[in-house]
């Protein structure tokens, strides 16, 4: 009978610790709020808008625009539970394209490029309507090299673009809704 007992009195008290440590599981991840895995902090906003990136670079590439435009869009609604909207948005990017640029990275024995770079710069204006402390203006930039043999056309292209705006588009949510 003793035995009995001292069996159930371990199964109970297994029960209870079982409970307690989900309770304290529990209660550590919501002690601090919701927290977003991505790093990002976006407050009590609600909805975020991205104003078309016109290409002011002296060198104009066709679509370059419209892609930057959407890959800051796609990144923001991936990232965070923000709501994408025209005009109103608590977060808001604008700006513009002032630099793309290719240009020679290492030569070849006959004077020819064995390399070469794609440099595309990005200026832009974050405007926080909740926290205007948050507020800035700052120009981001990255490359893509590529063999100079190459043209940079249809695959290639897309590649080198895809690559410079996942860069590109992280440093500016990293600007803006990290608080690290």
């Amino acid at each position: 009978m003793i035995y009995k007992l001292s069996v159930l009195s371990k199964t109970k008290s297994m029960k209870l610790l079982r409970y307690i440590c989900v309770i304290i599981i529990f209660t550590s991840i919501t002690a601090c709020g919701v927290y977003s895995f991505t790093g990002g902090d976006t407050g009590d906003a609600k909805t975020f808008q991205v104003n078309f990136f016109q290409n002011n670079a002296p060198l104009i590439e066709p679509q370059l625009d419209f892609e930057f435009t959407n890959a800051l869009q796609d990144l923001m609604q991936n990232q965070t539970n923000l709501s994408l909207v025209n005009s109103g948005g608590d977060l808001v990017f604008e700006g513009e394209i002032v630099e793309y640029r290719i240009s020679p990275t290492t030569a070849t024995a006959n004077n020819g490029a064995a390399q070469n770079r794609l440099t595309i710069s990005v200026n832009v204006k974050y405007y926080n309507n909740l926290v205007e402390e948050k507020n800035f203006e700052e120009r981001f930039s990255f490359f893509f090299d590529y063999e100079g043999s190459e043209l940079l056309t249809g695959g290639q292209r897309d590649t080198a673009w895809e690559a410079i705006f996942e860069r590109i588009t992280q440093d500016i949510f990293q600007r803006a809704l990290a608080d690290w």
